[in-house]
């Protein structure tokens, strides 16, 4: 093969580069050779240190959390937010053990930050089998809960980014309970994502416990003033929903993916993909009611993509697709609504 125009810079290592890659059997060639482009480059450049280490540990740790989680790519996972200094006991605790195991009992494995409190709570709900641990690596707080210690699933970060990627890039759907800064952090950040479409759309609950006023007032905070104060629009709201119930919680999570699965972009189309076939009175529906997420044309039934075909991407599953303008990801949820509630009207 060949390199593209991203190059070290020095012809005798390019070639050397090249030569690798034909003992490599990977059919992502073209990837790799960036990967040792960019290491090569490193070396080349003005970089110190402590930024290889850097930017050395970030790749190993990435590269394990791939690993760890290849064998479970198929199934759908759930991350538990919460603070860490509630105790066993604590309504929020019970709360958190108990959406974890409506999760586990719905098929679904459960992800939290593997330490104490709600962490544990969630994971001892769910049961090591059905569970993942995403350690971060403190002077406090940094060993892992009795409910993943020494389980296979559990991975410990060094670095808040490489985590929270994990954390994103694995998870299909977020229960929030009450926590301090780090879960108000945790909070914004998932919402800002998927607000700007940096991360997929995934369902979020705010689980409050019995007798708790959490997130009744945060969410007066979010609507007096980031919402009167014309920060965000009124649809963005529809990213996150107050649950009391655990039960009803984990049902919201799984009714996201009723008739939605997935989603990903071809070139100037975003395809839907779908459990379901939609009709042709639905397909006029979402046509006449998001007709303001068309950047041209209209929503349509299509076959799988050749960018589709060609990654073996869920083709056996209906779809539709549409030129998006990217205007608002809280419509394009609403949008997502719709397809799930229509199917029980």
């Amino acid at each position: 093969m060949n390199l593209s125009n991203y190059r070290t810079g020095v012809q005798s290592l390019d070639l050397q580069i090249v030569e690798l890659l034909k003992e490599l059997p990977s059919e992502d060639a073209d990837l790799i050779a960036e990967l040792l482009v960019s290491g090569v480059r490193l070396s080349l450049e003005d970089v110190n240190r402590g930024e290889l280490k850097l930017t050395n540990s970030a790749l190993k740790e990435l590269r394990h959390s791939f690993s760890v989680f290849a064998p479970y790519r198929s199934e759908r996972k759930a991350t538990l937010f919460g603070s860490a200094r509630i105790s066993a006991g604590d309504p929020a605790y019970v709360s958190a053990r108990e959406f974890g195991a409506a999760m586990a009992q719905k098929g679904w494995m459960v992800m939290t930050g593997a330490g104490p409190g709600i962490m544990a709570a969630g994971l001892e709900g769910a049961g090591k089998e059905r569970s993942f641990g995403i350690n971060i690596k403190l002077p406090f707080e940094s060993s892992a809960n009795e409910f993943i210690a020494d389980d296979p699933k559990l991975i410990n970060f060094k670095y808040f980014f490489t985590r929270k990627v994990i954390f994103m890039k694995e998870t299909h759907g977020y229960a929030l309970l009450p926590g301090g800064f780090g879960t108000m952090d945790e909070a914004f950040e998932l919402l800002t994502l998927m607000q700007t479409g940096k991360s997929p759309l995934t369902p979020v609950v705010l689980l409050d416990p019995p007798g708790s006023t959490y997130w009744d007032r945060w969410i007066d905070f979010v609507r007096l003033e980031l919402l009167d104060g014309g920060l965000i629009s009124e649809n963005d709201l529809s990213l996150m929903h107050v649950y009391k119930d655990p039960e009803a919680a984990a049902d919201h999570l799984c009714h996201f993916y009723s008739t939605y699965h997935s989603m990903r972009y071809a070139k100037d189309r975003l395809i839907i993909r779908l459990n379901r076939a939609v009709s042709d009175n639905e397909l006029a529906s979402l046509n006449l009611s998001f007709s303001d997420l068309l950047l041209s044309g209209s929503i349509e039934r299509i076959s799988p993509d050749q960018s589709e075909v060609k990654d073996s991407d869920f083709l056996g599953l209906d779809r539709i697709a549409f030129r998006y303008n990217q205007s608002s990801q809280s419509r394009l949820r609403l949008l997502i609504d719709s397809l799930n509630d229509y199917a029980i009207k």
